[in-house]
């Protein structure tokens, strides 16, 4: 339940998904300082939380999230830094319950960024995804022109970070930049059952897995492989691991508890 003042709301089902909703219809889901802070202090708290297995992240009918409040900015000297800006990203690179993003409406600049911070990615087919900022005279600052790059290539992340241009859901599909565009009034759902698949899987190993596979963005081949075989070691001292496999030989359903 949401209080007064509050931007973000939080729930969590019978089925260990947390749904977090930006709701800040009047500054368009912005990602204002305020917003920020409450949004990853709602996501570190349930990454503590044994009850959530995965995480669903998202805005309203009309908007994801607009970038971050270009009043802010403004205010800004041209020699000031924003380190809790900065922080923001940094924190939430480090949660380690998986995140889906559901997308419907508009999702530009640090809202964009969010998206493809998050681990999965359902869109409206209607959402519109961009990195304006250079229209304002600045570039992306929370991850975008990386991320993007490391999955539509330089060219393609040259024209749309250069022109401020916006794409859409069939071109993010297309592109494997998101996981899937689906009808109108589905995108919420249909993140939400991506989601408590996510969560029916044993929930040490999808924590290690998603690390796994953000090593091969972060590291080197070499060390990648290296750090994976660790946390496959980490997986298979787990009582996960014996339950899912005695389980498999017994032909039943397993019942993983998170240890």
């Amino acid at each position: 339940m949401a209080e007064p003042g509050d931007l973000v709301e939080v729930s969590v089902d019978e089925q260990h998904v947390a749904l977090v909703r930006l709701d800040s219809p009047e500054t368009r889901n912005s990602l204002s300082p305020q917003m920020k802070e409450q949004l990853i202090a709602a996501l570190e708290r349930l990454d503590g939380d044994p009850d959530v297995r995965c995480a669903v992240v998202a805005g309203s009918e009309e908007i994801f999230a607009a970038g971050t409040d270009i009043r802010v900015l403004a205010e800004q000297g041209p020699t000031e830094t924003d380190p809790e800006g900065a922080a923001f990203w940094s924190r939430l690179a480090a949660i380690e319950t998986p995140l889906v993003a559901a997308v419907c409406g508009y999702a530009l600049g640090a809202g964009c960024e969010l998206a493809l911070a998050c681990d999965l990615v359902v869109a409206d087919e209607r959402a519109r995804f961009g990195l304006p900022e250079v229209t304002l005279g600045i570039i992306p600052g929370g991850g975008g022109t990386q991320r993007l790059a490391r999955v539509i290539g330089k060219q393609l992340t040259m024209e749309f970070v250069l022109t401020g241009r916006r794409f859409d859901a069939e071109m993010a599909v297309s592109w494997g930049l998101i996981n899937k565009a689906v009808p109108r009034r589905k995108w919420l759902s249909e993140s939400i059952q991506l989601a408590r698949t996510v969560a029916e899987r044993p929930p040490v190993a999808t924590r290690l897995a998603k690390r796994a596979v953000l090593n091969a963005e972060e590291l080197g081949v070499s060390e990648a492989i290296a750090a994976e075989r660790q946390l496959f070691d980490r997986a298979m001292a787990t009582e996960d691991r014996v339950e899912g496999m005695q389980a498999f030989l017994e032909q039943r359903e397993p019942e993983f508890r998170g240890r």
